[in-house]
């Protein structure tokens, strides 16, 4: 049976995420799906067995696993199965100054659910990062004022869980040296995102030569450079969609994306739709 891509759909368009508690009261096999969203389960009654390519998990009342983005799993429940299911979009929840960890997640060398030795080993971070994942589904459910921010601090506080529990270093290990040395290019970018920013000038601000700069910087973010600069400018246009009264074309002169096809484009592989569609959706959640 061929595999399903999964479309998640995330309640808030200004929070890519989607949780939910569901109940299952009949025990079976899932289908073998994937989607690129990072995915925890949280048991709360009952047992899952979890099947991924390599690996496979059974989990109790109190366990979680976290699988990664595109990892394709299948599960298998109890006659009652009590769990919550969250689902959240990596990239949405890293900014300027926290991104060069993302490429710990970026599953380039190992997937993500190899970590999950940590839960097995570690009771105490199992444990809080189980409270993360109840606390989120509370924050959304209840939609308090500044929830988004609660979600956005919750998320951080599981991802810095997993990077401190990985006494095998599952995750990508990098040396410290690595981001100093890239500081002032991060910095070069966020203060030229109105530009056509070069990658022959970065790496004279790096003292570095082309190849060897472009293999470096994929290494240390997980991006390459012409995705990292696409990427925050992107990331800047949503900011002016919603805060500033400008023509699309006007964002795309602002962020340095003039031309229009490649503006559209670039903004929709992150967001899944036209720069217009987005700001509709945003401004008209943001009613009361």
């Amino acid at each position: 049976m061929e595999a399903i891509n999964e479309k998640v759909v995330y309640e808030n368009p200004l929070l890519s995420i989607r949780t939910f508690r569901t109940l299952r009261d009949e025990g079976g096999f899932t289908n073998w799906h994937y989607h690129k969203q990072l995915e925890l389960l949280l048991i709360m009654e009952g047992h899952l067995d979890v099947y991924l390519e390599e690996d496979s998990y059974h989990l109790g009342p109190g366990e979680v696993i976290i699988i990664g983005d595109s990892e394709l799993h299948r599960d298998r429940s109890s006659k009652v199965l009590d769990y919550i299911v969250l689902q959240f979009d990596l990239e949405q929840f890293f900014d300027h100054s926290s991104i060069p960890y993302m490429r710990y997640f970026s599953e380039t060398h190992t997937p993500l659910s190899k970590a999950n030795y940590i839960f097995r080993e570690n009771e105490e971070i199992k444990t809080q990062t189980a409270a993360c994942v109840e606390g989120i589904l509370k924050e959304v459910s209840r939609k308090d004022t500044g929830y988004e921010l609660a979600v956005s601090i919750l998320i951080k506080q599981i991802l810095l869980l997993l990077l401190r529990g990985d006494t095998r270093k599952m995750l990508v290990e990098q040396d410290n040296f690595e981001k100093i040395r890239l500081k002032p290019v991060l910095d070069y970018v966020e203060n030229h995102l109105n530009d056509r920013i070069q990658v022959e000038e970065v790496c004279k601000i790096a003292n570095m030569s082309y190849y060897y700069f472009v293999k470096y910087f994929k290494k240390t973010i997980g991006l390459s450079f012409t995705e990292y600069v696409n990427y925050r400018k992107v990331k800047w246009a949503e900011r002016i969609l919603l805060t500033k009264d400008l023509s699309i074309s006007e964002v795309g002169e602002k962020i340095g994306m003039p031309n229009m096809a490649h503006f559209y484009k670039m903004f929709k592989k992150y967001n899944d739709c036209s720069p217009k569609q987005f700001q509709r959706k945003m401004l008209a959640w943001q009613r009361p």
